[in-house]
């Protein structure tokens, strides 16, 4: 979508029919109850490649020749091992540097622990994870699960400055036994100007059926603070997104502060309680939006239609999700 085309006649015909939408909104009924993670305790083992792309960009991907920008999504459960035979087709060093997980220094990902990859080297990155419980002491250890990411850590400095601007960055997801599972996952990464490196007024729009569980990952690259904000959905600002039940504490909200190297993610069922629509989610800082850092979340009716939108008007991008298990 080209959002130089999100013009006054395009938004004024959302608020119509927003409006209207509110008054008796498209009914959300779940069909059966959700599903749920299992227990963790499984070793995995996936093969991961780093690779240049058009334009001077960089992606990691799970195959030769189909590395992405977000790189692909890595999924775990409490308890999980992964080993990552790592493998950089490029023409520069590279590494794998993960936040939020357990590892040795070997798999730190950095010149200074001597753990990145030469160009045509590969390496064996582990990581692990682990269920809350307490230490010897008493104390209380937190769990390896919530919303990570890895990026590279040494391509153009020795922080990898250079990677990640290029590209090379994907989300991690470490879920809790009983965690509830979505029906698809969508990765948003606000870096520097950008959203998953795309041009400006050409953010990834992302697309569901009213009643869907949809997950995001957000995570933030980059020189600047943003806001995350969703247009007619909300989730709950703690570790899963979602609220226990009547009692949990956790503010609900729509908009979220993020920082360089931030990550969060929450679950929303597409469209309950407003309906199917060309939903905006976009930086609220107010010159970054202008400057195009926005996207839509596209929810459909079960006939495939989203009123108010014209799929002619703009350029698509259509997104779909990807896992690594």
């Amino acid at each position: 979508m080209d959002r130089r085309g999100f013009n006054r006649r395009v938004l004024l015909g959302g608020a119509v029919v927003a409006t209207s939408l509110s008054l008796a909104p498209e009914a959300v009924s779940a069909a059966a109850p959700a599903k749920t993670a299992p227990a963790g305790g499984e070793v995995k083992r996936i093969k991961l490649y780093a690779e240049r792309l058009t334009g001077g960009q960089m992606g990691y991907g799970l195959e030769k020749g189909k590395a992405s920008i977000p790189g692909p999504l890595i999924e775990l459960n409490e308890g999980d091992t992964l080993h990552i035979e790592f493998e950089n087709t490029m023409d520069v060093a590279a590494s794998l540097h993960v936040h939020g997980l357990d590892y040795e220094v070997s798999s730190d990902g950095t010149r200074l622990n001597r753990s990145d990859v030469e160009p045509g080297g590969t390496r064996t990155y582990t990581w692990r994870t682990h269920a809350p419980g307490r230490r010897a002491d008493g104390t209380w250890r937190a769990g390896s699960a919530g919303y990570w990411h890895y990026h590279d850590h040494v391509v153009g400095t020795e922080h990898g400055t250079g990677g990640i601007r290029n590209g090379l960055y994907g989300p991690v997801i470490v879920r809790r036994k009983g965690d509830v599972l979505p029906d698809r996952t969508y990765t948003i990464v606000f870096n520097d100007m950008s959203i998953n490196n795309q041009p400006a007024h050409s953010g990834p729009d992302f697309e569901a059926t009213v009643g869907d569980r949809v997950e995001f990952v957000m995570i933030t690259h980059g020189e600047y603070y943003h806001t995350f904000h969703m247009h007619g959905h909300r989730w709950a600002d703690n570790r899963t997104g979602l609220l226990t039940g009547p009692d949990d504490p956790s503010q609900v909200v729509d908009n979220k502060i993020v920082g360089p190297a931030d990550s969060f993610g929450f679950q929303v069922i597409a469209g309950e309680g407003v309906g199917a629509g060309a939903w905006m989610y976009h930086c609220h800082v107010q010159s970054h939006s202008d400057m195009g850092m926005v996207g839509l979340f596209l929810v459909k009716k079960a006939d495939g239609t989203i009123p108010g939108y014209d799929p002619h008007d703009h350029e698509q991008h259509d997104v779909s999700d990807q896992h690594a298990h």
